[in-house]
Parts: C-alpha cells; structure tokens; sequence
C-alpha cells in the first residue's frame, strides 16, 4: 500500500470567484425555464443548517442520536440584478410605475466558481452551482450622498429555498435538494458532457432556450455513454 504524501504539485487545490450567474423562473408547470443572465453578482453565500443533534436516552446510556431537517439558504449580492428578478423581490410594473410589497416569486439560480491548484491557477477547473426553490426575503437599500469617494449601492438578498425531488438513482432512494454542484475537473466529467449542461444552462444554439435542468437530468447527462 503506497505511503499518504501531502501538497504535492497539482494537488493544491482552491477554490475563488463567481461569475456566469443565470436567473431562471418555473412555468405553471415548476420547470425552470427563462434563463436571463444576471450580471453584476459579487458574492453568493451557501448557508446550510439545521442538522442538530438531538440525543435521546435509555437504559441509562445514549440510546440514539437523532437529527433534524436539514435546510439550506443562500444569499446572493450584486451590484445590480436584472428586471426579470424585480417579481422575486417583491416588486410588480404596471402602468410605468414599480409596486413594492407585492408576492413574491420563486426562482432558480446557477452560478460558476473557479477551482485553482499550484500549477494551473485559476484555469485547473470549475464547478456549476445550481439552486432551486429559491425566494428572497425583503432587504434593506442605503441610498448615500455621491461624494469624493463614490461607490455603487450593494445589493443583497437573504434566499430560503423549497428543496425539489431527485428520486432513485442506481437503486438507491435520495432526499430532495434545494442545490446540485457539478465539478469539471472530476475525471468522469469529460468537457463534452460538461458542455451539454452548459448548452443546457445557457441556452445555446441547438437547445430549446436557457433552462435550469432537473437533478435527474443532470444525473443522466453526466453518466451517458460518451
């Protein structure tokens, strides 16, 4: 058996940035479909939670160990967003006037982060983040003086997320997910298939227009004969 070596070359992996944000809105039938870039993203924040221990005794030991619900939340930053997203944040255009305080939709969001490493950078690879179920809570805008030292107003929404069903998937039975990540530099994910989710994602020609796939879409793209 081959003794463990550390931080060797290509081996140093990172992880940084975010950019190719995509907005998409469900049809009446829930598919994701729509996709509009959303430019101007600075942050997106992952924020998993629940998952607590809750312990239960007998016999006078620790009989069992049992967790909650897990939920998941992410909050997206901006410098601007686009009018698409103007119905998630609670805002409806009529009449040339914008209405705030009206319901507020769902939407699914995708988003790319670069994967680094010692040798290559930025350029060793990078990961498709895709969210579903999201909806934006209300946020706060500060409006400032412009002055010797302008800077843009930040946006920021906090996103709870309704998780969508995955299914069975090689005989095995998993939970519904509010986000799947997919990783170019995995071997099994050769560029092709990458690129057929991205031809998916960004609506390239040949496609039926920008759409967020489902997880078992995803599943079977990545797992088709090459």
């Amino acid at each position: 058996m081959a003794e463990i070596e550390w931080d060797q070359a290509g081996e140093r992996k990172y992880e940084t940035g975010v950019d190719h944000g995509v907005l998409y809105k469900p049809d009446n039938t829930g598919k994701y479909v729509g996709g509009v870039a959303w430019n101007g993203l600075t942050t997106v924040t992952e924020t998993p939670s629940g998952a607590e221990s809750n312990p239960q005794y007998a016999d006078n030991i620790k009989y069992i160990d049992i967790q909650s619900a897990e939920e998941f939340a992410v909050t997206v930053e901006a410098l601007y967003y686009p009018d698409e997203f103007e119905e998630c944040d609670g805002s409806a255009s009529v009449g040339g006037m914008t209405l705030g305080q009206q319901n507020r939709k769902t939407f699914g969001l995708a988003y790319r982060t670069l994967v680094g490493n010692d040798v290559e950078n930025n350029a060793h690879g990078y990961k498709l983040h895709l969210v579903y179920g999201a909806k934006a809570a209300p946020s706060e805008r500060a409006y400032t003086t412009v002055n010797d030292s302008p800077e843009p107003i930040g946006f920021s929404w906090e996103c709870s997320t309704t998780p969508v069903s995955v299914g069975t998937i090689d005989g095995v039975e998993y939970k519904p997910t509010a986000l799947v990540t997919i990783d170019s530099t995995d071997v099994e994910n050769t560029p092709a298939k990458m690129k057929a989710i991205e031809d998916i994602l960004y609506g390239r020609s040949g496609t039926d227009g920008p759409r967020l796939p489902s997880p078992q879409e995803v599943y079977t793209i990545l797992n088709a004969a090459a």
